[in-house]
């Protein structure tokens, strides 16, 4: 391999689905660069997946620099890893957008993902309707609801209540789940007091009735 120090970017087609990893490995070989920098468009990647990719290019003697993602669990999950990150928030919503078929579709779509940039402090109450993507801590003595998913790009050391209108489904995702409480839909529980496993995402979710804390899409 070459020992040009040219920093290029790589992009992974979503259209290729499940089969991304053929798509990289194909590419791998005629990367000309000791430094990449990774674009995941939309695909769903888990700390798993993550792992993987950057020991394909580790082989290689390539290094990882970062990942690019319009998928807020995908960039969670790189996250979790110490792999520097770039959720493209517009990006996402337009290309979510560009699957209805009228303005008011398109706009309903928009609507469904709250994004809060910033930590939330203590005293502090945010609560949305539909689903939240907070890029930063809950700190203790702050409280996040939402009518759908909590996805938290850092800490949860305050308060999380998804699901808030009774959607059992809904889930509390964050990089460090060690909250004062939790609640989805009716349910509540206390954050767990042992350290989490390195390298993975946190998730909660409701299980015969329960609300269980694991490792975010590990399968």
């Amino acid at each position: 391999m070459s020992n040009s120090t040219r920093k290029i970017k790589l992009t992974l087609s979503e259209s290729h689905g499940k089969n991304w990893l053929n798509e990289l490995s194909l590419n791998i070989k005629s990367i000309n660069s000791d430094s990449i920098h990774l674009n995941c468009k939309g695909l769903k990647l888990t700390c798993k997946d993550i792992k993987y990719i950057k020991s394909l290019f580790l082989k290689e003697k390539i290094n990882l620099l970062s990942i690019e993602s319009t998928n807020a669990e995908s960039i969670v999950s790189a996250s979790a890893l110490g792999i520097q990150t770039f959720l493209k928030l517009k990006e996402e919503a337009d290309n979510y957008a560009e699957e209805s078929a009228t303005i008011s579709e398109r706009e309903q779509i928009k609507s469904k993902i709250f994004f809060h940039q910033g930590t939330l402090r203590s005293g502090e109450i945010l609560e949305v309707d539909h689903d939240v993507l907070i890029l930063g801590d809950v700190n203790p003595g702050a409280i996040v609801i939402a009518g759908g998913n909590v996805k938290i790009w850092g800490r949860l050391l305050g308060i999380a209540h998804a699901g808030k209108d009774g959607d059992s489904h809904a889930k509390i995702t964050a990089l460090q789940l060690r909250p004062v409480q939790l609640r989805i839909s009716d349910k509540i529980a206390r954050g767990p007091s042992e350290k989490p496993d390195e390298g993975f995402a946190e998730e909660a979710k409701i299980e015969k009735g329960i609300i269980v804390i694991k490792p975010a899409r590990t399968n």
